[in-house]
């Protein structure tokens, strides 16, 4: 199904420019960027190289912080303007703040955007284009015009002399809006001026405070583009960046020791935070999308012992991960563990998983999303047990995950995994079970998913909208 919003010509036109923006301000900037400042100019006090977890929030409380500027778009009535800030609020922020539990983009993005216009439109352009897509309402006037202000903003505010988070907020909340609404098989274009971004300021995932609940958001754009791409590219933004390890591995040893100090990094953050042990699984799905794109496109990976200089092997990087994201399923944290099991048997087709915390739904479909990925280039000689190694019974518990677990907040999160599953599966009641949730999903959150169901019907033999008009 094509999108309308996807094929206006305005729309893509300002595809284009925020593409040309991101680019060229990045491209320009030939020093290091200086400190990190509010947008006030005032210096913000969290550490660079990921000290202060306060980041933001520590800016004194008794400075003005002034109104929202609705002015610069005369044609959107105020009181639409007011209804989509609600809107954010309520619908595409907690999508953001799904892994964070300081909630950042619905409390500190909000109060950010009162001195930043930039952040302002670009918060109400996701928004508005939300409600339009939820309203059948494919024409987006509002949220183009929304759109093309908040990139005439950013295009004046770069380059940036000084680290304004709210540069960086506004690109990641832009590359949403083109993710959740433009053509998603172009993934790439949507997020590689965020990638830039990043590697600007020097954010990785453990930078603290609103900067890191920014940078996570990024890496969950970046596993649904890899997961599309199905081996043939990986992360924009290179592994070791997302961490705060400043050597890049060498090309076969990526999978290697150092990743011995990352797990010990994620171990440390989340025994005290249940987002960060979700990140943490993020991070391993991208790194299993990543070996899959070497094993494929690297064939020296399969290379003699001798002619690897000591690098790890394709066999040894394949059971390190997977010992890895065992590891990560056997020590969750209660929170991330269900609350309520029901089994196929008793509630056909999928089983009944519950979960009580936000950040569960999500991180749990993302290690059975990474399981799938794995056995889909088992080594001959890996050792694995139990049903964990059958992609089956992986993927029927993605789909009882998104099933049992409506939340808005992890839908959009859920549709490369259903994706995935739903091709491993081939009796017509789970077939039907997953285009029920794939509808629910685009009706109930305004993130395009029903494309997905028609590759899937493609894959298992139907004819075109046959699924679709079953459901």
């Amino acid at each position: 199904m094509d999108d309308e919003y996807s094929q206006n010509p305005r729309f893509i036109k300002l595809q284009e420019e925020l593409h040309y923006v991101l680019f060229t301000s990045t491209s320009n900037v030939s020093s290091p960027i200086g400190h990190w400042q509010e947008s006030d100019g005032s210096i913000l006090h969290g550490d660079r190289d990921g000290g202060d977890s306060g980041g933001v929030q520590h800016r004194q409380s008794t400075e003005d912080e002034g109104e929202f500027d609705f002015s610069r778009v005369p044609l959107v009535p105020q009181i639409s303007l007011i209804n989509y800030l609600h809107n954010w609020i309520h619908q595409p922020a907690p999508l953001l703040d799904n892994f964070d539990e300081e909630r950042h983009f619905r409390i500190e993005v909000p109060r950010l955007a009162r001195r930043s216009p930039t952040l302002l439109y670009a918060i109400l352009a996701v928004s508005a284009c939300q409600m339009e897509r939820k309203s059948a309402t494919r024409k987006g006037s509002d949220s183009l015009l929304l759109y093309q202000e908040s990139i005439r903003l950013l295009a004046s505010s770069l380059p940036a002399r000084d680290r304004d988070p709210a540069i960086l907020v506004t690109a990641c909340i832009l590359a949403v809006l083109e993710l959740s609404s433009g053509q998603p098989r172009n993934w790439k274009r949507h997020i590689e001026g965020c990638a830039s971004l990043f590697s600007m300021f020097s954010v990785h995932g453990f930078s603290g405070g609103l900067l890191q609940a920014v940078f996570w958001c990024f890496p969950r754009m970046e596993l649904c583009g890899v997961l599309l791409s199905e081996g043939t590219e990986t992360t924009v933004m290179p592994l070791h960046k997302w961490v705060p390890i400043t050597d890049a591995p060498s090309p076969l040893g990526s999978l290697g020791a150092g990743e011995d100090v990352v797990t010990s990094l994620f171990l440390q953050c989340a025994l005290q935070s249940p987002g960060m042990c979700a990140n943490w699984v993020v991070y391993l799905c991208a790194r299993a999308c990543d070996l899959l794109y070497r094993q494929t496109q690297q064939p020296e990976l399969h290379a003699t012992p001798n002619d690897r200089n000591g690098a790890l092997s394709f066999a040894e990087q394949w059971q390190q991960l997977w010992d890895t994201l065992q590891q990560w399923f056997e020590s969750r944290p209660p929170a991330l563990q269900p609350v309520q099991r029901v089994a196929a048997d008793d509630l056909p087709p999928f089983p009944t998983i519950v979960f009580h915390h936000f950040a569960a739904i999500s991180s749990t479909e993302a290690y059975h999303t990474a399981c799938i990925v794995m056995l889909e280039m088992r080594p001959s000689d890996a050792v694995t047990t139990g049903p964990y190694n059958v992609p089956s019974w992986h993927a029927r518990r993605i789909c009882g995950i998104s099933r049992s677990n409506p939340n808005l907040a992890n839908l959009a999160n859920s549709i490369q995994p259903l994706y995935l599953a739903g091709k491993l599966l081939s009796h017509p009641s789970e077939q039907i079970a997953i285009a029920r949730i794939l509808k629910y999903i685009e009706k109930a959150s305004g993130w395009g998913a029903l494309w997905r169901l028609n590759d899937l019907e493609r894959i298992w033999g139907y004819e075109p909208g046959e699924i679709m008009n079953a459901v």
